[in-house]
């Protein structure tokens, strides 16, 4: 490979002209002939810059609506020939063929047209084609050519060429290719997976997934793993979309665990009530609502003050003075918000630990979205569980049916329960958790954590009987036997949801009977593994 290569002749067409001008007039200054296309050159000769049409080039004029303007071999055998191949420049010799040292392209905005839900004749319009082309072309050709595809990379282009006397070094050229072929890999799988959604195939035969580096982590789940954060492109409000006004650098565990609560509490309207959720590894250890957050959050903080220490606490409405000053009590990894009062802020500066992260909006809990988990050799790929139940959905089926305010119970359980890890039992008092048993190999297990947490809290609180007696208990799917059940009416349970669909759902009815208890069928279960 050619060690180092003078740029001499660059070929710029964008879409985003962010940077442009600044990098025209460098290239320019260091003596660089500019070819340019359409709106990109208008913009470039506006700045007072010398300019050559492609159509010059070509000697086409950019035509169907500038679907072809740069599919020509006077580019393309200007981005493929390779410089120290005899044949290759014997041919651009006797056509005529100018090389082309760097390639400045990024792609018409699909991505962003689609996320604002264009019809599919915009969207189609909107797929690059020319533009992919000439990247891949320059990024096969990366001996010679330089081919830029993020603003990003401007003045690193700038730096090399400067400490290279206007060439650039191989490995350099090397770093370009890899984003160039990374960046048509995202274009193409956002283009195939629109299609597939928009066209509802359940199981296309291939699919392609793709992300854009957000940031580059310490560590993974343990200091031992490499670990970074990609985003989508789907902008989806949450830690992705944040924006970080304090404390250090988030981990992989940090986004992960804010990720599940922000997503948890999004479940509740914050036009129809505040609500806080809490979360440690992925579950939640406290989630409540009420008139004002602070009310909220002491009622999800009273759940498992043990477990609340160094969690991650997401809010439904934008964060205020009064709640900030009572999370800041104990130690807080993360405090997610649709926004934040500057006092509230003011009250957080003095915890520089801790990091507070403000969105513009609370997540769609009912939007339909693809989520995928890697097995090996694999991806699982299922739509993300948007299952809703109303009051009218359910279903009475024992002999007594739930009052109106057990009702409310049993919904808002039924709402947490889906978020935390089967097998999941959730017990609500008053809109509020009171016991969460999470990830146990059995449903009596997880009946069993449960009430031990309402026990172990009512004791700390200084109550005379556990924090469950009187609750409402969800379970996340159905119990295969009576012993769950029986075991959730011992620790304080009076009604209970759950989706029904045992084989023995005639013995677990009649064993709620007897117990005295209220219980409901979803028809629907919320398995999160």
């Amino acid at each position: 490979m050619t060690e180092l290569h003078p740029v001499r002749r660059a070929l710029i067409s964008v879409s985003d002209k962010t940077g442009l001008i600044e990098l025209g007039k460098a290239l320019a200054d260091r003596g660089v002939e500019l070819l340019s296309t359409g709106g990109t050159a208008r913009a470039l000769r506006d700045a007072g810059l010398t300019v050559k049409d492609v159509s010059e080039v070509t000697g086409f004029p950019e035509m169907m609506d500038g679907r072809v303007k740069t599919l020509h071999p006077m580019v393309h055998g200007g981005l493929l020939a390779l410089r120290d191949n005899d044949a290759h420049v014997a041919a651009m010799e006797q056509h005529g063929i100018g090389g082309i040292d760097l390639l400045v392209v990024n792609l018409y905005p699909f991505e962003a047209t689609v996320a604002r839900g264009a019809g599919w004749d915009e969207c189609i319009e909107n797929i690059d084609i020319g533009g992919p082309a000439m990247i891949r072309a320059a990024a096969k050709n990366h001996a010679f050519v330089n081919v830029v595809v993020d603003v990003e990379d401007y003045e690193k282009l700038l730096g090399d060429m400067d400490q290279h006397d206007g060439a650039t070094c191989p490995k350099f050229r090397r770093k370009l290719a890899q984003k160039a072929y990374a960046r048509t890999a995202a274009y193409d799988a956002a283009v195939s997976n629109w299609m597939a959604g928009a066209l509802e195939l359940e199981a296309p035969r291939r699919r392609a997934f793709a992300g854009e580096l957000k940031q580059t982590l310490r560590y993974g789940e343990n200091s031992h793993q490499k670990a970074a954060f990609y985003t989508d492109g789907s902008n989806r409000p949450g830690v992705a979309t944040a924006v970080q006004l304090q404390g250090k650098e988030l981990s992989y565990n940090n986004i992960n665990d804010t990720d599940a609560a922000y997503e948890l509490v999004a479940e509740f309207d914050p036009a129809e009530s505040a609500a806080v959720a809490i979360i440690k590894h992925a579950n939640p250890c406290g989630v409540a609502r009420a008139g004002t957050l602070a009310e909220a959050y002491q009622k999800a903080f009273d759940c498992d003050r043990t477990s609340a220490f160094g969690g991650i606490v997401a809010l439904n409405r934008p964060l205020d003075a009064e709640t900030a000053a009572r999370i800041t009590e104990i130690f807080t990894e993360v405090v997610i918000a649709p926004g934040a009062s500057d006092e509230a802020k003011e009250i957080f500066a003095a915890k520089k630990n801790l990091r507070l992260l403000l969105t513009e909006a609370l997540p769609d809990p009912r939007q339909p979205i693809v989520a995928y988990k890697q097995v090996a050799g694999g991806m699982l790929v299922q739509d993300k569980d948007v299952g809703y139940v109303g009051m009218e959905d359910l279903k009475v089926v024992t002999e007594k049916a739930p009052t109106e305010a057990q009702m409310q119970d049993l919904l808002f359980a039924w709402k947490v329960a889906k978020h935390v890890k089967s097998n999941a039992i959730v017990y609500v008092k008053d809109n509020a958790t009171v016991g969460v048993g999470a990830g146990q190999m059995s449903r009596l297990d997880s009946a069993n954590v449960a009430a031990a947490k309402a026990e172990r809290m009512a004791k700390e609180l200084g109550l005379p009987e556990s924090l469950a007696k009187g609750c409402a208990v969800a379970s996340d799917a159905f119990f295969p036997f009576p012993d769950g059940l029986l075991e959730a009416a011992a620790a304080g349970g009076t009604c209970v949801i759950q989706p029904g669909g045992s084989m023995r759902d005639e013995e677990v009815i009649k064993a709620a009977n007897e117990a005295g208890l209220a219980m409901v069928f979803t028809g629907m279960r919320h398995f999160r593994h």
